[in-house]
C-alpha cells in the first residue's frame, strides 16, 4: 500500500528531499541517460508543493507542482515519475489523481501546464490535458506542451 504526502517544500524533511532528488537522479538522469542539472532552484522556493508516494519506506512515486508568481500563469506539474522498481502496477494513475487534487485544493482557478514526454500525450489525456504545443525535443527526449483548463479541474 502506497502512503501518499501533499508537502509544501517547506514540510520537507532531509530525508525526504534526499529520497526525491535520488529518485529523479536514477531515473531521469541515469535510466533516461539524459545528463542535465535537475537541481534547478525550484524545489525550495514559493508556493511549490510535492506529492511524495511511499511503499516500505521507499519512495516509488513523485511530482513537483510549480506555482508561479504570476497572477495569469498556470500551474506547472513536473517532474513526474515512478520508481523503475514499481512500474506496471498502475501508480501513474494514482499520482497523477493525488497531484491534481493538491492543485485543485491550493489553487482550484488556476489552469494546469505540463511538458509531457510525447509517448505519454495520451496518458496525460486521460485527466484532461490536451496539446498545446508541438512535439519538441528535451535533452534528446521528445516533449509536448499540454494543458488544463481550470474549469476542468474543478
Amino acid at each position: 500500500m502506497i502512503q501518499w504526502q501533499d508537502l509544501h517544500h517547506s514540510e520537507l524533511t532531509v530525508q525526504s528531499l534526499y529520497a526525491l532528488l535520488k529518485l529523479r537522479c536514477e531515473v531521469f538522469v541515469v535510466e533516461q541517460t539524459c545528463p542535465y542539472q535537475d537541481i534547478d532552484g525550484d524545489d525550495l522556493v514559493g508556493e511549490n508543493r510535492h506529492i511524495l508516494g511511499w511503499r516500505d519506506n521507499e519512495l516509488v512515486a513523485y511530482a513537483r507542482i510549480l506555482k508561479s508568481e504570476e497572477e495569469f500563469d498556470p500551474v506547472v506539474i513536473g517532474r513526474v515519475i515512478i520508481s523503475g522498481r514499481a512500474r506496471g502496477e498502475k501508480l501513474g494513475y494514482q499520482l497523477m489523481e493525488k497531484t491534481l487534487d493538491a492543485c485543485q485544493k491550493q489553487w482550484p482557478d488556476k489552469a494546469l501546464y505540463l511538458g509531457a514526454q510525447a509517448h505519454l500525450q495520451s496518458f496525460y489525456g486521460h485527466f484532461g490535458f490536451t496539446p498545446v504545443t508541438d512535439i519538441y525535443d528535451e535533452d534528446g527526449i521528445p516533449h509536448i506542451g499540454m494543458a488544463r483548463e481550470a474549469k476542468q479541474a474543478q
